[in-house]
């Protein structure tokens, strides 16, 4: 804990700061009853600002209307408090970030098991109408008893968009659809592409677009095909099929549930042991916002500014790849 965080939050009593990123704060807290939550508070320079709370008060709303298993559900949230915050459920285990990070790729089962939990989780995610936008390793969390997804906070009511800015583009470039890229519109579809790019990283340790500047990411997501030579061959028809270039081309949530199981249900893939040792972590790692390079924060997203040439079909020069200030990663 930093010398200006504080010790409460509404009746919760904060022991340990768990991220922070560029909206605000993730802290480890206890319900008076002992329960563990993880605590969101917003930054004091946004709280004056209407918009931000507009779009906090939404995120709060969006988050409660989803219920899957693998979500991190909302517990609690004051978004008309002097500070907001919102607290979910705390989730003792690492990052997909981390546990890849610090053991390398999973095996296939355990890919197929996390997939299974990821469409249940987009599936109760879609079913509140909502899309995530910022599906990536950094924002699903590994528990023993299956991952969860986090971080709602860039994720959008399907029939809103008032609240993007004009000229940028929400979300984690290598992980974003090439539609969400060129700002087109947004269908649950992306988020099976965002998905499709997660089971990579799983299998292998990296991106499908490998590791590049923010416009050569983009500009390889949409005009260039993924590397997945390093997929297991069971995997790998799959994962693509996941990352087709047109949003009509990716399979449907169920499609791709029968492709992962086998007809198998997902909680016998999901049984003890789903997740070998080497891939468990600590519980103190854990929930969102969990500390450490690239870590989630919930309610903290990127807001790429896209050029026009990038948002371009695949006729785009490659020269945009290393063109300074083209594409660039704001606060």
């Amino acid at each position: 804990m930093e010398p200006d965080d504080p010790a409460t939050v509404g009746p919760y009593r904060l022991v340990a700061q768990l991220g922070s990123g560029g909206m605000g704060r993730v802290y480890l807290g206890y319900s008076p009853s002992g329960r563990k939550v993880a605590i969101k508070v917003i930054r004091p320079e946004y709280v004056q600002d209407p918009a931000f709370r507009q779009r906090f008060a939404r995120e709060v709303i969006a988050s409660r209307a989803v219920s899957g298993f693998f979500t991190a559900g909302v517990v609690d949230a004051d978004p008309e408090g002097l500070r907001p915050w919102l607290a979910t459920a705390y989730i003792p285990g690492p990052s997909l970030q981390r546990a890849v990070q610090k053991s390398g790729p999973f095996p296939e089962r355990s890919v197929r098991a996390l997939g299974a939990a990821l469409v249940e989780a987009l599936t109760a995610i879609h079913a509140a109408n909502l899309i995530h936008r910022d599906l990536k390793p950094a924002n699903v969390l590994l528990a023993q008893d299956g991952p969860r997804v986090i971080d709602f906070g860039i994720s959008r009511l399907s029939e809103h968009s008032g609240l993007t800015l004009t000229g940028t583009t929400i979300g984690s470039p290598g992980y974003m659809s090439p539609e969400q890229i060129q700002g087109l519109r947004i269908e649950p579809s992306s988020d099976v592409f965002s998905l499709g790019s997660v089971l990579a990283y799983a299998a292998t340790g990296t991106s499908p677009f490998g590791e590049a500047s923010v416009p050569a990411l983009l500009y390889r997501v949409v005009n260039e095909q993924p590397d997945l030579q390093a997929v297991p061959t069971g995997l790998r028809d799959l994962i693509g099929w996941c990352l087709a270039k047109k949003a009509a081309d990716r399979p449907e949530l169920p499609a791709l549930m029968h492709a992962l199981t086998g007809g198998r249900s997902p909680v016998e893939l999901l049984a003890p042991g789903w997740l070998p040792e080497p891939w468990q972590g600590e519980e103190e790692e854990g929930g969102p916002g969990s500390s450490g390079e690239g870590a989630s924060r919930p309610g903290a997203f990127t807001r790429t500014a896209v050029s026009p040439a990038v948002r371009a079909s695949s006729t785009a020069p490659a020269t945009i790849r290393a063109a300074p200030g083209t594409v660039q990663e704001a606060r």
